[in-house]
C-alpha cells in the first residue's frame, strides 16, 4: 500500500469520488486537463468546488499545446484527403479550448474555466 500523505492544506485525502463518462466526455476532460498542466485530480476538484482554474505557463504547457494542435492538423489533414468519419465536431472542441489558454494568456489572466 502507498504511503498516506496531506494535501497541500494539511488535510488526509481518503474519501473516493467516482462517476462515469462517455468516451467523448472522458476524452475532452483528458484535454482540458493536459492543457492546464494540473494533475487530473487536482484540476476536478477545482472544477466541482468551482474555483478558477489557473494554468501555469511554462515549457510543459507549450509543449502539450504544440502536441494537440500538431495532432489536430494531422485529422484535419485526413480529412482533406478523404472523408474517414473523423468527427470534426471534437476538433473544435479542441480547438476552442486551445484558443480559450491562449486569450487569456494574452489578457494576462493565464486561467479559462
Amino acid at each position: 500500500m502507498s504511503e498516506k500523505r496531506l494535501d497541500a492544506k494539511n488535510r488526509w485525502r481518503n474519501v473516493v469520488v467516482a462517476f462515469r463518462m462517455s468516451p467523448e466526455e472522458a476524452q475532452e476532460l483528458n484535454v482540458k486537463v493536459s492543457l492546464s498542466g494540473l494533475s487530473k485530480q487536482d484540476y476536478i476538484i477545482q472544477c466541482l468546488l468551482k474555483h478558477e482554474i489557473r494554468v501555469v505557463g511554462g515549457m510543459k504547457v507549450a509543449k502539450k499545446v504544440q502536441v494537440h494542435l500538431d495532432t489536430i492538423l494531422e485529422e484535419l489533414q485526413t480529412l482533406d484527403e478523404s472523408d474517414r468519419g473523423i468527427d470534426v465536431e471534437e476538433l473544435l472542441v479542441q480547438l476552442k479550448h486551445v484558443l480559450d489558454i491562449l486569450q487569456s494568456d494574452e489578457k494576462g489572466g493565464n486561467h479559462y474555466e
